[in-house]
């Protein structure tokens, strides 16, 4: 048996695939315990998982809603990615101490994880949630680039006196890639990186569902644009359900922001949805080309439409695409028009849907929770093995 520790921003699309694996393992008897945020870390991982609580930064500026580009990305680093470490850092330290992990998995976007793993001399693999690091998305603009490594150097001074030189969004021991090369492309990959295709492992339920609204004799189309973007997706919510007044399919939107008033009769606006149960029962997902919803979709070989906001979607946009498996739309331009009209050619064009099949196939075949679950195993006997005792 080996302990687990797993640590995660507070975030769901990061924690949905991490939760999934941890599930395996404690499957398999192994001791799992997460740092991060409890509330959301019960609510996803189980109200029974063992949580060591981090702190959030005090005072996190709210993100403009319009923001894109170089603007986007320094936010992103400056403004949320490394106060969420400096703020994680006492809570992980915390964790390491109590639990004694023989393994840490840290997040991509947990950055406090692979920096003090490192610094205590544990083994640690990378969780990346997202492809888009995996491509480099700074690979044409080196200044962005030394300027987050200033940042990462500064962060690693702070939390972790100086000591390692890895960077922590890339373990040497290995990285956990929640996807596979028929999404992903023949981009160059760092080194130990597994593509081990989406964890889609059970979550505790969290919404009731009329199910009888579904009608079996008329496609179904599942809308999301993610828990983040609330303030952001308010007009083009509103454009959708106009554009499904014109289509012979109903739509499902989460509304986790209640943006949205009076709806068509063929539109059902729910605060959440059952996401992954409820893609068994749909025939095309219309979102923001979230990692985690895009991947989820496609394990259920379905078509997309996507509207990329910011970060890491426009590159997942690009990948749904060059795959075959979707079109795209531009988020600031979909008026209902444009959107009923993607709409209606992934529901009736057969190739967006066997695309997405073929996707699904490889994904099944990367074996999920229980390929990373198996690599995870393998570090671990490793680090028991360094850790036993030589015999006389």
């Amino acid at each position: 048996m080996a302990r687990f520790l797993f640590v995660v921003p507070p975030l769901t699309g990061h924690v949905n695939p991490a939760a999934g694996v941890a599930a395996e393992l404690a499957a398999r008897g192994h001791e799992v315990a997460w740092a991060g945020h409890p509330e959301l870390l019960w609510q996803l991982a189980g109200p029974d998982a063992l949580v060591f609580s981090c702190a959030l930064p005090a005072d996190a500026p709210e993100r403009p809603a319009g923001l894109k580009g170089p603007a986007a990305l320094r936010f992103l680093w400056q403004d949320f990615l490394v106060p969420l470490a400096d703020a994680m850092a006492p809570g992980v330290a915390a964790a390491l101490d109590a639990f004694q992990p023989h393994v840490v998995v840290a997040d991509q976007q947990a950055l406090a994880g692979g920096l003090l793993a490192e610094a205590h001399g544990l083994p640690w693999v990378t969780s990346a949630t997202t492809s888009a690091e995996l491509v480099d998305p700074l690979a044409g603009m080196p200044k962005v680039g030394e300027w987050v490594a200033s940042l990462l150097d500064g962060l690693r001074a702070r939390i972790a006196g100086g000591r390692g030189t890895a960077d922590p969004r890339f373990s040497p021991h290995g990285v956990l890639a929640f996807t596979t090369r028929e999404l992903l492309g023949a981009a160059a990959l760092p080194p130990r990186v597994r593509l081990v295709g989406p964890a889609l492992g059970a979550r505790p339920s969290t919404t009731d569902f009329p199910w009888e609204w579904l009608d079996p004799l008329r496609p179904a189309v599942l809308v999301s644009l993610g828990t983040a973007n609330t303030a952001a997706g308010a007009g083009f919510l509103a454009a959708t359900a106009a554009a499904f007044a014109g289509l012979p399919a109903r739509a499902v939107i989460a509304d986790p922001g209640g943006v949205l008033g009076e709806v068509p009769p063929n539109v059902l606006v729910r605060r959440q949805v059952p996401q992954v149960p409820l893609l068994a029962r749909v025939d095309a997902v219309l979102c923001h080309a979230g990692h985690n919803t895009v991947c989820e979709t496609l394990w259920h070989g379905l078509p997309l439409v996507v509207a990329p906001i910011r970060d890491d979607q426009p590159i997942v946009a690009g990948q749904v695409v060059a795959a075959g498996a979707g079109l795209r739309l531009r988020f600031g331009r979909a008026d209902a028009p444009r959107i009923a009209a993607a709409v209606e050619e992934v529901l009736t064009e057969p190739a967006y849907r066997r695309a997405a099949e073929t996707i699904a196939a490889s994904f099944h075949a990367a074996g999920g929770s229980a390929a990373a679950a198996g690599h995870l195993e393998q570090l671990a006997l490793e680090s028991l093995a360094h850790l036993a005792p030589a015999k006389p």
